[in-house]
């Protein structure tokens, strides 16, 4: 039994969606491991992670603007405003989607659908700096 443990430092601009493929499957490959399961983990609880369609960048725009109109800021009735109006609504976002992806692993790649990328969902309006925790399990 394999295992390989990294953190990816991702950059971010903005709300947005991030793709980070290439890195995962890089990782994937160094790993030396050819059947398994990869976990993607966030450790920030004002973005998220998914897995959607790549070939498009429509969708990316899309989906951005579907969370934006489903938890807009300057909602009255929220509390948590400490760190600024965009917090609590990333909050919300990053509740409604998810902080781990479980991707498995065949013939040493990860098993992406044809037209599927990961991505961080970047949920704040600054930029920030995202840590991503790759962990791999399997057999060579």
């Amino acid at each position: 039994m394999l295992q390989a443990l990294d953190t990816l430092t991702l950059s971010t601009s903005g709300a947005a969606l991030y793709e980070f493929t290439r890195d995962v499957r890089r990782f994937v490959e160094a790993s030396g491991v050819a059947t398994g399961l990869l976990t993607v983990y966030c450790r920030h609880t004002s973005c998220s992670l998914l897995i959607q369609e790549n070939a498009d960048d429509d969708v990316k725009t899309d989906l951005d603007g579907f969370f934006r109109r489903l938890v807009p800021q300057g909602m009255a009735w929220i509390v948590h405003t400490t760190e600024g109006a965009d917090d609590m609504p990333a909050h919300i976002k990053a509740a409604l989607t998810q902080t781990s992806i479980a991707i498995p692993i065949a013939q040493g790649r990860p098993v992406f659908g044809t037209w599927q990328g990961i991505y961080l969902f970047e949920h704040r309006t600054r930029p920030h700096r995202r840590e991503v925790v790759l962990h791999i399990i399997g057999d060579a």
